[in-house]
């Protein structure tokens, strides 16, 4: 019994230790993944809004740019991996807390769970895009046939509409973050020198704030399909970002927010290279 308690710690060490490096990995992997998909993005809806849009600005649009590209498969399989890789660091704070004090707390796995559902979708739709298995449906049409389905089932409005304002919500509370700068708090600051520290800045506010003005777009899109029960009235990514053009302020709009995609982009490589795990 007193080998066996002996034991126990050893192997629980040696686990979390092999965790630690294959969580990190997994981690930096996926962040980079997430980059080289915003990238893609943000440059897709600059093109949309200098008048050339034969592409989805979406990650459909995004994987079907990669795939004309020479060593397309490999690259689209790569990017898969790493969004995998994505979806076991989320999995790992999940189920043992993430990276500082309050990594353990209730509030910090519950979100790990909903980030880690969201790149398991992500993940899934690369992949069966690098398969020919499919996934290469547009954010649109996937927001329109996922609306439909759910207006159809009993209270489906107040659910639809339920959906819409938390990612409304999500949204207007990535961009404010962004805009505090609270993700330095998760940074390995003791490496970033002046000049980096300044484009972490630059990418991770600028960038920070486009991704959460999308998210709110989307969301408010989806309370009206909602209250108009209208499910063609909800809009993925590309409506979304397509709809800003229509604005008083008209497409330059759309190429700020393009813009801002392309920086937060930059932003995950950053956090690539620089973020504590």
């Amino acid at each position: 019994m007193e080998t066996s308690a002996m034991v126990r710690p050893g192997r629980t060490a040696a686990r979390r230790a092999a965790r630690g490096s294959v969580t990190e990995g997994a981690a930096r992997a996926g962040l980079a993944a997430r980059g080289v998909i915003y990238l893609l993005v943000g440059v897709l809806a600059l093109r949309v809004a200098f008048g050339d849009g034969d592409r989805q600005a979406d990650r459909s649009g995004a994987l079907a740019a990669i795939a004309d590209k020479p060593f397309g498969a490999v690259l689209l399989w790569a990017l898969g991996a790493g969004l995998a890789g994505m979806v076991l660091w989320r999995l790992s704070e999940a189920v043992f807390g993430s990276a500082g004090p309050d990594g353990r707390k209730p509030r910090k796995r519950l979100l790990a769970v909903v980030r880690c559902l969201f790149y398991v979708s992500g993940a899934w739709s690369v992949l069966s895009f690098a398969a020919g298995s499919g996934g290469g449906r547009s954010s649109d049409r996937q927001s329109r046939d996922l609306t439909a389905r759910a207006l159809a089932v009993p209270a489906g409005q107040w659910l639809v509409g339920a959906v819409g304002v938390g990612i409304a919500i999500a949204g207007v509370w990535t961009g404010v973050q962004a805009v505090r700068r609270h993700y330095r708090k998760h940074l390995k600051t003791g490496e970033l020198s002046s000049r980096a520290r300044r484009l972490v800045d630059v990418t991770g506010v600028g960038g920070g704030a486009a991704r959460g003005l999308v998210f709110a777009a989307a969301g408010a899109f989806a309370v009206r399909a909602a209250v108009d029960y209208r499910p063609e009235k909800a809009k993925g990514l590309d409506d979304t970002l397509r709809s800003l053009a229509g604005t008083p302020v008209g497409p330059w709009l759309l190429v700020l927010v393009a813009a801002g995609l392309v920086l937060f982009g930059l932003f995950s490589f950053a956090l690539a290279r620089w973020r504590r795990v």
